[in-house]
């Protein structure tokens, strides 16, 4: 990782272009050891398959008021996920997320979602309507917070190629 001069404008929280996450579930019967803050623990088998058949459902531009907190203070609802992909192998399931911006617990009301789907709660129809309500009461449990993880931050390549201000 290199360090580099930015613009005197820039905000790292308002620059961004891209923002990935990744949330961690393990699926299995023992008891999470040493992943234990950083994965949530489902006891029973997913149906991988099926979540990644429903996540393409949320693509694209939506409001999302479904899954968003009730505290959160974001100007609109209206967001555009750009990518969802659920990947699993020996019993630890990765959902990734990536967009411009998210909202107050977006993407763990996502994987609240998709788990249901796994657990056969939901089909890919039920996440559809859930998006489609736009009420909060229409989601499913949202996940806890000990899986998701913010991997990467895309800024524009002018703000990063900047020289460095100097020291006053």
């Amino acid at each position: 990782t290199a360090a580099a001069g930015a613009l005197a404008d820039f905000d790292v929280r308002f620059s961004a272009i891209t923002r990935h996450y990744r949330y961690r579930l393990v699926s299995r019967r023992a008891p999470l050891a040493l992943d234990g803050g950083q994965s949530w623990w489902v006891p029973q088998k997913l149906d991988v398959a099926a979540m990644q058949e429903a996540a393409p459902a949320f693509l694209g531009r939506h409001d999302f008021t479904t899954f968003r907190a009730s505290q959160c203070q974001a100007n609109s609802p209206v967001r555009t996920l750009d990518a969802l992909n659920v990947r699993e192998a020996d019993g630890v399931i990765e959902v990734t997320a990536s967009a411009r911006s998210f909202l107050h617990n977006q993407v763990r009301s996502l994987v609240g979602a998709l788990k249901y789907v796994g657990e056969g709660k939901w089909s890919k129809a039920d996440c559809a309507t859930a998006l489609a309500a736009c009420d909060r009461a229409a989601c499913a449990p949202v996940a806890p917070a000990c899986g998701l993880t913010l991997m990467a931050v895309d800024y524009p390549e002018a703000i990063l190629a900047a020289p460095p201000q100097s020291a006053k």
